[in-house]
């Protein structure tokens, strides 16, 4: 055992993994004495237990993920050193060995006949039976796949400075969504087109509040998941900080959807010329892997009132233009309407149906009609709030 944890400790690419509570414990339980090693063997199954119950799995998977020197570089198509190359196929190695160490093995090892309990290990579930061809593999598929934070999840938000996933993402799926089929397809079309490496378009989604801009936007995220795309949402007080979101995702070999939600400007706003730079295409603020989609309830993102149509500016009728030309900034615009009673109606059949409800479909049209008329209006977000009702 002197040998291995020699090996663990001279990990350089993987140190984040070298790091992890899991390998701590076990190097931990490595080098304990002998009237220690039942609660180190316990302590290392329970951190083991955090994360996984098959030990081959967990290692396999913190390797595969690790975001490392070695796999920014060969993501990018960088020629990696001979030295480099080298300590990775030999770090690779130390994993492999340490994936393999099963409950029989460190059971052993404690010497005690008691009981203790066991975990699992194997290659069972992997196309390849050792972690050298597994990760290999993996390398293929960088572009979809992904490494680090983004090889796990989905959907993202920028908090001080730095891009961390969101631990209860929106699960909302494009079968939820009912109408409005042709934006959709629209919105889909344009988000292939960015993961084929073709030019995409920034997009607004603008319409009537209710009618699933925003649920649009997550669904596509949640679609194209398999494919590379990965969504990361930011407030319009973050519009700011674009530049260096872009600059720090602009390497990375999978796509993005930076999502603005419900946005609008006052003409005074400071984030205004940030975002209508990036929108233009301005030194240094565009990552060709992502696009920017934001959803408004107005065409016109730049609130105005009467009292700004007058005042001493000579050219007033100039800046009036220039304050609501940012919307045509954005390639593509996408229309949502609120929808008319029949195609309100319809939505409320459709999931009504998913949901498994049953009810007379004249009784059914009554109750939805009564219950939008309350809230305003039909909407999607008021067939979905009177589905939920009735569950």
């Amino acid at each position: 055992m002197d040998k291995l944890i020699k090996k663990i400790d001279s990990i350089v690419i993987f140190k984040n993994v070298k790091e992890n509570p899991v390998i701590r414990a076990l190097r931990k339980l490595l080098l304990s004495d002998r009237g220690d090693r039942i609660e180190a063997y316990a302590d290392f199954v329970a951190e083991l237990f955090d994360y996984n119950y098959n030990f081959t799995e967990f290692i396999v998977d913190a390797v595969v993920t690790d975001e490392n020197k070695y796999v920014i570089m060969k993501s990018n198509g960088e020629e990696i050193p001979e030295v480099l190359e080298s300590c990775f196929e030999n770090e690779l190695r130390v994993f492999d060995e340490i994936s393999n160490i099963s409950t029989a093995t460190l059971k052993k090892f404690v010497g005690y006949s008691g009981y203790l309990p066991e975990y699992v290990s194997g290659y069972d579930s992997y196309e390849n039976d050792n972690l050298i061809d597994e990760y290999k593999s993996r390398l293929k598929d960088l572009n979809k796949v992904g490494y680090g934070i983004y090889a796990h999840n989905t959907m993202f938000r920028f908090v001080d400075g730095e891009i961390v996933p969101v631990k209860t993402p929106d699960k909302t799926s494009v079968s939820d969504l009912f109408g409005y089929e042709r934006e959709r397809e629209m919105l889909i079309d344009n988000t292939k087109a960015l993961l084929e490496g073709r030019p995409a378009a920034n997009t607004l989604l603008v319409g009537d509040a209710g009618t699933g801009k925003s649920s649009t936007v997550k669904a596509v995220a949640n679609l194209l998941s398999d494919e590379g795309l990965r969504l990361i949402e930011i407030n319009k007080a973050q519009i700011s900080r674009l530049p260096e979101i872009m600059e720090i995702i602009h390497e990375n070999p999978l796509k993005f959807i930076i999502f603005i939600d419900d946005l609008s400007f006052n003409a005074e706003d400071n984030n205004l010329g940030t975002l209508k730079a990036i929108l233009e295409g301005g030194v240094s603020t565009n990552a060709e892997n992502c696009v920017i989609y934001a959803t408004s309830n107005r065409r016109h993102l730049i609130k105005e009132t009467f009292s700004d149509r007058e005042g001493d500016d000579i050219h007033r009728q100039d800046t009036i233009q220039e304050q609501i030309s940012l919307s045509d900034r954005f390639g593509l615009t996408i229309l949502y309407t609120r929808p008319s009673k029949d195609l309100y109606l319809e939505i409320v059949h459709n999931l009504a149906k998913k949901a498994g409800i049953e009810m007379d479909e004249n009784e059914l049209d009554i109750k939805a009609s009564a219950f939008a008329l309350r809230k305003g209006g039909f909407s999607p977000r008021a067939a979905k709030q009177f589905i939920n009702s009735l569950l």
